[in-house]
């Protein structure tokens, strides 16, 4: 029987490390140069307090049940028979992870806000999945194959340094923080303990070698497929220009 609670004090003790100097920092702002009414410095502990437990309780989750999930699925997935069936199966996983990855959300609520409804949330939303599950099949490959790292770092960098020449700037902005919420709690503590379990059940694999590094193509590939957008919004800006310039 799994103790839900077990090592429960220690990540209590980790959270609070991680907060306490955030909560010092704000309270120094607050003291000398914010001055917030009171109202709003309560609604914000009530917030920090929320946030305290949320991470807590995750962070148990996380090591009770995500990790050790990955792990048995992936150790299983890699004794399938027809091993190729791992690309489809880590592009729908992939999909699903950045789906539900609360990060995510919340750069798109922000581009959609910030943005006035130009580029919206469901658009952001599906061009995030797609660019990760296609990162997550490649790197399922990777591992199939024994293909080095390098041969997909190098030129993704390199065509992203390209695509930015054609990009504005808004989207060359938003390319580079999607690649780090796409790296977010679903996808590392997920996806990452199944890849080191399929690594581990293959034959000629080191898990060290080859189960790692996936989270490096989920970095790169927000960003690759927001610059694919940036170039799609681009082109249809020059063609609605053109259609008013006629028409004018």
């Amino acid at each position: 029987m799994i103790n839900i609670f077990e090592g429960f004090g220690h990540v209590l003790y980790e959270v609070a490390i991680a907060l306490i100097p955030l909560v010092i920092f704000f309270l120094f702002f607050q003291f000398f140069i914010l001055k917030l009414p009171m109202k709003k410095l309560v609604d914000i502990l009530k917030g920090i307090f929320l946030t305290f437990w949320g991470l807590a309780f995750f962070l148990q989750g996380v090591h009770i049940g995500f990790l050790p999930a990955g792990e048995a699925m992936g150790s299983i997935l890699g004794q399938m028979e027809h091993l190729w069936m791992l690309i489809p199966i880590g592009f729908i996983l992939g999909f699903v992870a950045t789906f539900a990855e609360p990060a995510v959300r919340i750069l798109n609520h922000e581009v959609e806000k910030v943005s006035g409804g130009y580029i919206p949330q469901r658009v952001m939303l599906y061009t995030l999945s797609i660019g990760v599950a296609i990162s997550i099949a490649l790197s399922l490959l990777r591992i199939l194959l024994g293909i080095p790292l390098w041969y997909f770092i190098i030129p993704g960098y390199l065509l992203a340094l390209l695509m930015i020449r054609f990009s504005s700037r808004t989207f060359t902005a938003i390319a580079f923080d999607s690649g780090g919420v796409a790296t977010g709690p679903m996808t590392v503590t997920f996806i990452v303990a199944m890849a080191v379990g399929i690594a581990t059940v293959i034959e000629g694999r080191d898990p060290l070698l080859d189960g790692f590094g996936m989270i490096a193509l989920v970095a790169l590939s927000p960003i690759l497929s927001v610059l694919t957008l940036g170039l799609l919004y681009g082109r249809k800006e020059k063609e609605n220009d053109r259609t008013f310039e006629s028409d004018s």
